[in-house]
């Protein structure tokens, strides 16, 4: 998968591009995760931004962890096959440090339109490198938070409470789980650092867990560590949905849509697909801040954003590509188009200024809104002391490999292949291996 980035390649850095042009009518290609809101883009592309400047575009939509395992083959070896990918706050400090991203600031100087002030200061904390340089915008931005079935709720006699504590989520789902054959909770299991650790990592934050303690010792067999996966591993094998362990998001979203899970905790930017129409619980959502234990606030803060490859020789037109998908103007004409709930969310002040988008989203308005601007703390999100950065992840080149490999033991604990402590013993070797550098050795 991320080898090459694991490895740490020590690729030479590049300059800066040079200031922006009257634009190359090119093509383009784009590399992006398979989501919702990429599909819209697609498909409003040619019509759009094709008619209006000329340049044709290529997406290459993967599924997450297909897609990361190609950025990152195609970003270390600056091959230049794709001009623009979807990036995250975990690959653009490792990306812009070997010089693999084009730093964007001379970009946004030139483009008064793009509005950067408009965009949640947050996000573009997330995607500037260690040497002060914007490297990416934000497509869309999000949180996670707690959804439920209001209508299952009300025929068990349950109710919500308005900030849950996963004690509280776990009562929850054994009393409705069976209710109209759903699912108690539905939960990602499938293997990726960024499928079922993105959850999985908040739970260990505000259980007070934390991989590494300040002297880069592994700490995925203390007991806080253990307590937040075991509890995790046992609520969705006794109350989750069959065959987790091969469900990441897509699935777990197609089977919230469905009508079979009476709750999913997962990213605010669901929330699009699942009030959508033709989904079958459409009106019958409920929504709640991301669950909590020991930490008052829980949750994860995620972009998606939109990063161009050093070694593209269409960086102007790449740039026109970003500065169109991610603007005010392409927000409203998915709005105008498609509708407000689907607007790509999180990312820009003024969508949730925009009281059409407050009418169309009401049913999660507030509790987005909240995920996307008072989300734990990247650099402190929990109660242990830590070295490193980051809410879903460690951020550490290494940690591509490790955080799969680790996902792969959880994983087998989930399908009942072996007990949560045997996979976190291999865990804790793995994770203590990863982090030799850091502790001199």
């Amino acid at each position: 998968m991320a080898a090459t980035v694991a490895a740490g390649l020590a690729l030479a850095g590049c300059a800066d591009t040079d200031p922006p042009g009257a634009g190359e009518q090119a093509d383009l290609s784009v590399l992006a995760v398979d989501a919702p809101q990429m599909q819209t883009l697609e498909r409003l592309t040619k019509e759009h931004f094709t008619a209006e400047t000329g340049i044709t575009v290529d997406y290459t939509l993967l599924p997450e962890n297909e897609a990361r395992e190609r950025m990152n083959r195609e970003f270390a070896t600056q091959a230049g096959n794709h001009d623009v990918a979807s990036v995250s706050a975990y690959e653009v400090p490792i990306y812009s440090d070997h010089g693999w991203l084009a730093p964007l600031d001379s970009y946004v100087k030139a483009d008064e339109d793009f509005d950067q002030e408009d965009v949640f200061p947050n996000l573009v904390a997330s995607l500037t490198g260690e040497d002060g340089r914007l490297y990416a915008e934000p497509f869309y931005g999000e949180g996670s938070f707690l959804m439920y079935r209001k209508d299952l709720f009300r025929k068990d006699g349950l109710t919500m409470p308005p900030d849950p504590t996963w004690e509280q989520v776990a009562d929850l789902a054994a009393r409705v789980d069976g209710t109209d054959g759903a699912s108690g909770i539905c939960l990602r299991g499938l293997p990726g650092w960024g499928q079922n650790l993105a959850p999985i990592n908040t739970v260990v934050n505000t259980f007070g867990g934390a991989w590494y303690d300040m002297d880069w010792n592994a700490r995925l067999t203390s007991p806080e560590f253990k307590e937040a996966v075991r509890f995790y591993v046992d609520l969705v094998r006794s109350h989750g949905q069959p065959g987790a362990e091969r469900m990441g998001v897509l699935e777990i979203l197609d089977r919230f849509v469905a009508g079979e899970c009476a709750m999913m905790y997962d990213a605010t930017s669901l929330a699009s697909s699942i009030e959508a129409d033709g989904s079958s619980v459409k009106g019958k959502v409920g929504y709640v801040p991301a669950p909590h234990h020991r930490t008052e606030k829980a949750g994860w803060l995620w972009t998606w954003a939109w990063g161009i490859q050093q070694a593209s020789d269409r960086k102007d037109a790449a740039w026109e590509f970003i500065s169109w998908a991610s603007s005010k103007e392409y927000q409203a004409q998915v709005g105008r188009d498609l509708g407000w709930t689907a607007a790509p969310a999180g990312n820009r002040r003024s969508l949730y200024a925009n009281p059409e988008y407050q009418q169309a989203a009401a049913a999660w308005y507030r509790q987005e809104y909240r995920a996307a601007t008072d989300s734990a703390d990247p650099r402190n999100p929990g109660v242990a002391p830590r070295p490193y950065t980051g809410i879903g992840f460690v951020g550490i080149p290494e940690f591509a490999v490790l955080g799969t490999a680790v996902s792969q033991q959880i994983a087998a604990a989930i399908a009942g292949q072996q007990s949560v402590d045997a996979a976190l013993d291999k865990s804790q070797d793995l994770a203590q291996a990863a982090a030799a550098k850091y502790r001199g050795e």
